[in-house]
């Protein structure tokens, strides 16, 4: 692995490319618009070293030993993992590029690269990174807090989600609507929101089950 000084608050680069010319060539690339690597010669090295939490984008090659680059994006999709992948590859034909967009990859280059081609597509998904790990840390944040509620408490949570007044909550549930209310009162307290409307938009919009 190969790392070069950066920034912290700007997303790395990961290239995983069986091939030592490709991964120097798109270091050197990067580095002369100060646009920061890491580099491993296979998807197990990858695994085993990348920070799962630090915003990235992720160049891989199909064909390398072990692990192949689609059975890299699987791990990565099955670990929720956000940056945007890409594709670069000497052997790709349209089946595989299909393939790798259908997964989620942004783009499927090919062998060898346009030197302006990747810089822009790397620096616009750059931008993206930002975006999709802020979203994954909201989205994570969000689920952390609803671990602290009982089962009783999501109950309750799922049928305000459903726009139900405590009254409605309450001959659902064979309680009384004063004890909705205090759930309601704890539901809010314990994920520390500013009220169950703000609570119940961020689990609409992370789209996270109850």
């Amino acid at each position: 692995m190969t790392l070069l000084e950066r920034p912290r608050h700007n997303p790395i680069v990961h290239i995983v490319d069986d091939s030592e010319d490709l991964r120097r060539s798109l270091v050197f690339l990067f580095q002369s618009v100060g646009i920061q690597a890491l580099t491993y010669a296979d998807a197990t090295s990858f695994l085993a070293e990348f920070d799962p939490d630090e915003p990235a984008v992720v160049i891989v090659d199909v064909r390398m030993p072990g692990l192949s680059g689609f059975q890299l994006q699987e791990r990565l999709l099955e670990l929720n993992y956000p940056a945007p992948v890409i594709f670069c590859s000497a052997h790709g034909d349209i089946p595989m590029s299909v393939r790798a967009l259908r997964h989620g990859a942004v783009d499927f280059l090919q062998k060898p690269y346009q030197p302006q081609r990747m810089l822009e597509l790397v620096q616009d998904q750059m931008l993206e990174a930002r975006r999709r790990f802020a979203e994954h840390a909201r989205r994570r944040q969000v689920l952390r807090r609803l671990e602290t509620l009982t089962q009783r408490e999501r109950e309750v949570l799922r049928h305000v989600i459903d726009g139900l007044p405590s009254q409605v909550i309450a001959r659902r549930l064979g309680a009384s609507a004063k004890t909705v209310d205090v759930h309601r009162a704890r539901i809010k307290a314990k994920t520390g929101s500013e009220g169950l409307g703000t609570l119940v938009h961020d689990i609409l919009l992370y789209e996270i089950d109850v």
